[in-house]
């Protein structure tokens, strides 16, 4: 699988059988912030949601940025990744997203 990723819509995307699942992350205040992870029914449970969520928050780190979640799944992914030394954003609350 090939991640892309675009600076311009502040996305990391991956198709995979022709189905476009994506993270979507807000850029302030010195940290990259996944606003939520989408990944159509079609093709989950292959674990595409942790690959997008994990090239978000390597780039941040290549960046000097912090990784901050406001999507439930990508701060569930940082908790079970400390090594990454991620944190919750204010906005975020359990089980939601900011779409």
């Amino acid at each position: 699988m090939t991640i892309t990723h675009d600076t311009t819509s502040h996305r990391f995307a991956v198709t995979v059988d022709g189905e476009t699942a994506h993270v979507a992350y807000a850029l302030h205040d010195g940290a990259l912030d996944i606003r939520h992870t989408i990944v159509p029914e079609a093709i989950g449970g292959r674990g595409i949601a942790s690959m997008l969520v994990r090239a978000a928050y390597d780039y941040a780190l290549q960046q000097g940025l912090t990784p901050v979640a406001t999507c439930s799944y990508a701060m569930a992914w940082l908790k079970k990744h400390p090594e990454f030394h991620g944190c919750a954003s204010g906005e975020y609350t359990d089980g939601s997203c900011a779409i």
